[in-house]
């Protein structure tokens, strides 16, 4: 079968030397440009695991991000995207946090949530307590001064979508900010977690029941199903615990600056590009970007 195996780095240099050092295992195969920094070689192989190996052990020293995938119906359909830390550049709790006065105590929780530490759910209850008294109008001021998209988040969203992919924003965060996010990205729908306020402040409590990692998962497969795809059609990409099962059954489960344990098991990693290498590991070339 055909595997395609992308380089992407913001240096084309570092590219071509990633090129270089898949030499001796690939032999002198043709690589063709996808734009600035990215480069596909097709290959035919029968094992993909294997090979997969392969490269990240010769590319284990080189900053480059690199997917190896079959090349057949690696553009996708459905686009499940977590938001903090993936979409845009903070963790939106420990932002208001910080508006609590109680910043380092929750973004500690926050970490240690994120790499899998601690239950998701429990450890959101406990963060989002702290916010009791905090005036709503303070959500607002948070977006506005400390919310902002990653870079190519938006080219990502609009190039897919005007391909006919569907592009959903589910995060544990909250629904304030998604909807923000989700239009300010171009995404087709977002879902997430909701504050409960009460005469204009927040009660310190939050929805239940709260969306975490099953629910995520559970977001991806009903899409799936309700646009006819099979999974392998999709692609979920996120940074935290709480992504990794939807990174799992997901066709392209791809960690974007992970911590370890999403790193670990996702098919891919973005750690040096932009989000449009996301759109290079299916195929899409420069010229075709929107956004």
């Amino acid at each position: 079968m055909q595997i395609a195996i992308t380089l992407v780095s913001p240096d084309p240099a570092a590219t071509e030397q990633a090129r270089a050092r898949l030499l001796p295992l690939l032999g002198r195969v043709e690589a063709a440009s996808l734009g600035a920094g990215a480069l596909d070689i097709v290959v035919e192989a029968q094992d993909l695991l294997a090979l997969r190996a392969q490269v990240d052990h010769a590319l284990k020293d080189h900053c480059v991000d690199h997917c190896v995938q079959v090349a057949e119906g690696r553009r996708k359909l459905l686009l499940i995207a977590d938001m903090d830390s993936t979409m845009i550049g903070c963790e939106c709790l420990d932002e208001l946090a910080d508006f609590a006065g109680v910043k380092a105590v929750v973004a500690a929780i926050t970490e240690r949530s994120m790499r899998g530490e601690l239950d998701f759910e429990a450890a959101l209850r406990e963060r989002v307590a702290m916010l009791k008294g905090l005036p709503v109008s303070v959500l607002q001021t948070c977006y506005d001064e400390r919310v902002r998209l990653n870079e190519g988040a938006k080219t990502l969203i609009g190039t897919m979508a005007a391909s006919g992919a569907r592009c959903l924003l589910v995060s544990g965060g909250f629904t304030f900010f998604t909807a923000r996010v989700a239009a300010a990205a171009g995404f087709a729908g977002d879902r997430a977690n909701r504050l409960i306020e009460v005469d204009g402040v927040l009660t310190g409590a939050v929805a239940e029941p709260i969306l975490g990692k099953a629910a995520k998962q559970a977001s991806l497969e009903q899409e799936a199903k309700a646009l006819g795809l099979d999974l392998s059609q999709t692609i979920a990409i996120g940074d935290g615990a709480n992504d990794l099962a939807m990174i799992e059954v997901a066709g392209l489960g791809i960690a974007y600056r992970a911590k370890p344990i999403v790193a670990a098991k996702a098919h891919a990693r973005i750690d040096y590009s932009d989000l449009t290498a996301l759109l290079y590991f299916q195929g899409y070339t420069q010229d075709a970007f929107i956004g």
